[in-house]
């Protein structure tokens, strides 16, 4: 907890504040923000301010709809993962069948030469922006097939991914912390400092 003193901001006599104040008091805070933008706290209380890049993104982060992409033994992993124990529906994330609706696309498990296509077809089909996650070590890097003529040495070859899931096949608990890094990524993007 830091105090500091009276300081004077400007020449017309306009101080931080008449006494010491703690930074970490929640009542300090909107006493910061009404110095700031002294129009809004009066005649809208309550009301927060934000920037438009900073609602769009929390927007997407909290609505991320993911294409049902499950190819071999990491899938009944998303399945539970998308099951009453754990449900991705607390995190926003909704299964769709088809990629014009999904925005994220959960690539679980051994991508081979004949399916990479496919894989690179959907996900062009996809809107913009458009997320996806390699689940699994079959997914990441090939897994234990990784010496087979038609395994693919991870789905990254193919397309573009955000965030890895590590695990042979991993946790449903570990598809749902690489969603909330992925929406960390989200909450991020484009924001200006």
């Amino acid at each position: 907890m830091g105090v500091t003193e009276r300081k004077v901001v400007s020449e017309s006599g306009i101080t931080l504040a008449d006494v010491a104040w703690d930074e970490t008091d929640p009542d300090h805070l909107i006493d910061r923000a009404a110095e700031r933008l002294p129009g809004v706290w009066e005649y809208l209380p309550g009301v927060i301010t934000t920037n438009l890049q900073t609602l769009v993104n929390w927007g997407r982060k909290n609505s991320l709809w993911y294409l049902l992409f499950g190819i071999a033994c990491c899938a009944i992993e998303m399945m539970a993962a998308g099951a009453s124990r754990v449900d991705l529906d607390r995190l926003g994330s909704v299964f769709r069948a088809s990629p014009r609706q999904a925005d994220l696309m959960i690539v679980a498990g051994t991508v081979t030469e004949k399916m990479a296509p496919v894989i690179r077809n959907l996900y062009d089909q996809m809107s913009e922006p458009k997320y996806v996650i390699a689940m699994g070590a079959c997914a990441s890097n090939g897994g234990p097939y990784y010496q087979g003529y038609n395994v693919v040495d991870g789905v990254d070859k193919i397309v573009p991914v955000d965030v890895y899931v590590a695990g042979c096949p991993p946790r449903p608990e570990a598809l749902i912390y690489a969603i909330m890094k992925l929406q960390d990524k989200i909450a991020r993007a484009n924001v200006p400092a």
